[in-house]
């Protein structure tokens, strides 16, 4: 009956001491997981903004009148900036804006380095 009873103390504590380290276990993979939502945010807005880049540029191609392989497009969290080396003319300045302004995550545009005739 002594045996028994080391052995059933001996696998309580051994349970207890897995329990911990189980409980342990669960709260380290947490933190990870809080960071991976971060990331999946940070992951989320570069997509973002990488739609909106590729919008922009294939409308600018496709409208006529506009060079638009001469148009540089850069987007940062919404933000869109239009340059070019080539000098268009404000009507095609204007109608870059406005076709920039018309995509969908569009928050601002700045055209300051669309160089004008």
């Amino acid at each position: 009956m002594k045996k028994f009873a080391i052995a059933a103390a001996t696998a309580t504590a051994l349970t207890l001491t897995l329990a911990n380290a189980a409980f342990a276990q669960t709260t380290t993979t947490q933190a990870p997981l809080t960071l991976a939502s971060g990331e999946v945010a940070k992951a989320t807005e570069a997509t973002s903004d990488t739609w909106i880049t590729t919008k922009v540029k294939s409308d600018l191609l496709t409208e006529k009148g506009i060079p638009g392989t001469d148009i540089k497009v850069e987007t940062n969290k919404g933000v869109v900036s239009l340059s070019s080396t080539v000098a268009v003319t404000d009507a095609q300045k204007a109608t870059a804006v406005a076709i920039t302004k018309k995509i969908e995550g569009v928050k601002a545009v700045s055209a300051d380095g669309l160089k004008a005739d």
